[in-house]
């Protein structure tokens, strides 16, 4: 079983101001704030400057809650000072975006445009036409606008065109191989 739930969330870093009402934790950085309501079993407390999350019992549900609720809490830490990016890369013949204000609009061969609205706290950047990347403070919110960027034409195994996130590895499929004998 994972031990990640007794590590301490070290050194909370200057300029980051973290709150603990309760049950609520709010940290405010130099990038923005999150707020984060965790499960009324888990204590996160401030002990030298770290953070700290006990659980009360050695049950294995409260184990599992233990090292996740260490793992939001840095991950939010972690936000509001450094952010998080994730890359997609565009693959195929006429497949790119641009950036419409703050819409990313996608053509990838559909007969219309596709236009992605991002929500609050999230921002596309465009290295060139075919490498987008989702930018923000909140790694959940991320991941889960990159997921829905890269649902729109989800990479081929054929050829692998389509919306591929950065360094991920296609798997392909051989065609169809060409007749050799045939009716004559």
């Amino acid at each position: 079983m994972s031990r990640i739930g007794r590590l301490p969330v070290n050194a909370v870093p200057s300029g980051v101001d973290v709150a603990i009402d309760g049950h609520r934790v709010t940290v405010t950085g130099p990038r923005g704030e999150l707020t984060r309501e965790l499960h009324p079993d888990m204590n996160v407390s401030r002990e030298d400057g770290n953070l700290v999350v006990t659980r009360p019992t050695e049950q294995k549900h409260h184990k599992q809650l233990h090292g996740l609720t260490r793992t939001l809490v840095s991950n939010m830490v972690i936000g509001v000072t450094t952010g998080y990016r994730k890359g997609l890369e565009i693959t195929g013949v006429g497949y790119r975006a641009a950036l419409v204000g703050r819409k990313l609009q996608l053509n990838l061969g559909y007969s219309h445009p596709v236009e992605i609205e991002p929500p609050v706290g999230i921002t596309f950047e465009l290295e060139n036409p075919t490498r987008v990347a989702v930018v923000g403070i909140d790694k959940e919110l991320v991941g889960q606008m990159a997921a829905r960027v890269r649902s729109t034409r989800k990479p081929e195994p054929y050829k692998g065109k389509g919306v591929k996130y950065a360094g991920e590895r296609i798997r392909r499929k051989a065609g169809k191989a060409g007749k050799i004998g045939g009716k004559k």
